[in-house]
């Protein structure tokens, strides 16, 4: 089946609203064994025309999200009944719904809302409780040459729950009985290259027919992605487990910081920071995952030396002789917030973030992570990160969870 997407929003294309539909449909059309062939972005207005001219003749499906608005310029209705020779009919039950959902949140009645009541003849509306923009679906139509047309609303939060409760039915509904979706798996794999994963398991990926092979790199990690069918997935995953058994952080698409949660949460145990560098990213990243109160205490920003000092506790004498970017800082760090905040664990960062502030000795991107616990005493150790400032404390954070992830799992941490 052939699908494509059309976006429409002059606001995707002038950078003011990232496009998150694509990545949405295609993780959505993945379950179904589909993939998405093509995907346009255009701005509002008559650009829809044309686009949609273009992919009839080669499409199945096509998913247009936007332009549906009340506005002089939300034409996608307009252009679709157009375009298969449909009359615009007024929706009477619509209309209530809309008029409706006005008086509910109090608002005043806006006659221009009232074209969203406006329906292609022979369109199935798709309900939208989440706004006033009702979806539609218009079969293919052999006499148009029109493909099967989904038209939906671009906010993500009336999309979202349109596609998954009316769209992806129907779309199931159009498949062939021998349509099977292939099985797919995810390895977040961390502090290993790209490139050195492709070296090391490509040449036994090359022997396993079927087999589809897909990487991600980010910051310190790499996602590794196998499609196939199901033997050929097992086997292709035996030999990533086999390679890298203290890299795996995840077979899914969870992030570190969940893992963190989950491995935490297991044991009964808790984790505190102390931040000078990352300056409250490490702790915001951690909290950011639902339930993380089960398994934080509570963070420091400790970013001048005087902090450290009177609130973790780092002797002054530590501070002279080594500085604060030192693996003696940290762990001082490390053990004070251990003491102060109760924890069953401790991970403490100390940096050079950039751009300046860097020496020959401690350059720019220079770091000291210590990890103390409460059974298993203080690690530390010297990372380099020549990244720019944001991207430095994304890394920094990521390989301090990465070490209470080996902890946890009694790893080594070397």
């Amino acid at each position: 089946m052939r699908i494509e997407v059309v976006n429409t929003g002059s606001e995707l294309l002038l950078g003011k609203v990232i496009n998150t539909h694509v990545a949405y449909f295609g993780q959505q059309l993945f379950k179904l064994g589909l993939r998405i062939q093509r995907q346009t972005t255009i701005p509002d207005g008559d650009d829809i025309r044309v686009v949609l001219s273009e992919a009839f003749p080669r499409c199945d499906v096509i998913l247009i999200t936007g332009g549906l608005g009340p506005t002089s310029d939300d034409i996608t209705r307009e252009v679709v009944a157009e375009m298969l020779g449909r009359t615009l009919l007024l929706d009477q039950s619509l209309l209530d719904l809309i008029n409706e959902m006005f008086l509910r949140r109090g608002l005043k009645q806006n006659r221009l809302n009232d074209r969203q009541a406006m329906v292609p003849e022979g369109a199935l509306v798709l309900d939208n409780p989440h706004g006033t923009a009702p979806g539609l679906y218009l079969p293919a139509d052999p006499l148009a040459g029109s493909p099967h047309l989904f038209v939906l609303p671009g906010p993500p939060r009336e999309l979202r729950p349109m596609y998954e409760t009316l769209v992806a039915p129907a779309i199931a509904g159009l498949l062939g009985a021998d349509q099977v979706a292939p099985e797919w798996l995810n390895f977040k794999i961390f502090g290993v290259g790209e490139s050195s994963l492709a070296t090391a398991l490509e040449p036994d990926f090359e022997k396993i027919p079927d087999l589809e092979v897909g990487y991600c790199a980010r910051l310190g990690e790499v996602d590794l992605r196998l499609i196939g069918a199901s033997a050929a997935v097992n086997e292709a995953a035996t030999l990533v487990r086999a390679g890298f058994a203290h890299e795996i952080v995840t077979e899914s698409e969870d992030a570190i910081e969940q893992v963190i949660l989950e491995l935490l949460r297991g044991r009964g145990e808790t984790v505190s920071t102390a931040e000078s560098c990352t300056g409250g990213y490490l702790a915001s990243t951690i909290t950011d995952v639902a339930g993380s109160s089960e398994i934080f205490q509570r963070g420091y920003v400790t970013y001048s030396n005087e902090a450290k000092t009177e609130i973790l506790g780092v002797p002054r004498e530590i501070l002279e002789a080594h500085g604060a970017v030192s693996n003696e800082t940290v762990e001082a760090m490390a053990s004070g917030c251990l003491a102060a905040s109760g924890a069953d664990h401790a991970i403490a960062v100390s940096g050079i973030a950039g751009p300046g502030g860097g020496s020959e000795a401690k350059p720019v991107g220079t770091v000291h992570i210590a990890l103390a616990s409460k059974e298993g005493g203080v690690f530390s150790k010297r990372y380099f990160f020549p990244v720019e400032r944001i991207s430095f404390k994304m890394r920094v954070t990521r390989q301090a969870l990465d070490l209470l992830r080996r902890r946890l799992l009694g790893f080594p941490l070397d």
